[in-house]
């Protein structure tokens, strides 16, 4: 990491470099150093910048080149999905079990080594998620924990993390509800950071930085749903869920 940008953990006010700066290889990597303090982790994500690293490393801070997104009205369900939650197997709710589902995201996955969810990115988010800024989604199925997926709103976007699922197509059911109730409030782009076929499945298309950075500029200090967020009825009732 020679000629990294190291960010000074004593002061949450201190700078990002600009994102331009980034590296092209390993793509977006931008800075090093800091914290994970809610004034830092606003900061980053405001400027398309997030935290992703492993235990034993320094914070790393990224903003990869192109950045991948949804459009909340480009959604695609597959025929096989729809039916899914048309049969009404699980039951979706929203903000009720934030830390829970960071665990889930954070447990042991097969054919992966470790996780990039720390205890420290644990406790940060959840302090996000006090403040009103970090929000979960939950799939239930006969009072279990199933599947879900957590992120960090601001105005008009909303950034994913991670997801996870324990039963068939939980963690898409949950991510289709969100993104449905996210364009009935207004929201303008979804962040899914890196692009997967998983997320191309969903309509998730690359586009350059500096559009999604624009994007946040236009979008991101307009005002938010009010927080707890809660799911319309009908949404989750009719196309997703029986309670």
């Amino acid at each position: 990491m020679t000629g990294l940008y190291w960010i000074d953990a004593s002061d949450e006010d201190s700078p990002f470099p600009p994102v331009e700066s980034a590296m092209t290889d390993p793509d977006g990597l931008l800075a090093a150093g800091g914290t994970l303090q809610p004034r830092r982790l606003m900061l980053a994500y405001r400027k398309g910048i997030f935290p992703w690293y492993s235990a034993g490393q320094p914070i790393l801070w990224w903003s990869p080149d192109p950045r991948c997104v949804l459009y909340p009205e480009n959604l695609r369900v597959s025929r096989s999905l729809h039916k899914t939650m048309r049969k009404g197997y699980y039951h979706v709710t929203v903000d009720t079990a934030f830390r829970r589902v960071m665990e889930e995201c954070a447990a042991p996955r097969t054919g992966a080594e470790g996780t990039w969810i720390t205890p420290s990115m644990l406790a940060a988010y959840t302090a996000l998620h006090r403040m009103g800024v970090a929000h979960s989604v939950e799939v239930w199925a006969g009072g279990a924990l199933v599947g879900g997926l957590y992120g960090v709103s601001f105005g008009r976007v909303f950034c994913g993390e991670s997801m996870f699922s324990r039963r068939s197509d939980a963690s898409k059911v949950a991510f289709v509800c969100l993104v449905r109730q996210l364009q009935r409030w207004g929201f303008a782009v979804v962040d899914c950071q890196i692009q997967t076929s998983h997320l191309q499945s969903f309509g998730a298309e690359n586009i350059p930085r500096r559009e999604f950075v624009n994007a946040l500029d236009s979008y991101a200090d307009r005002p938010g749903p009010p927080t707890p967020w809660r799911f319309d009825a009908d949404l989750v009732t009719s196309s997703a869920a029986r309670p």
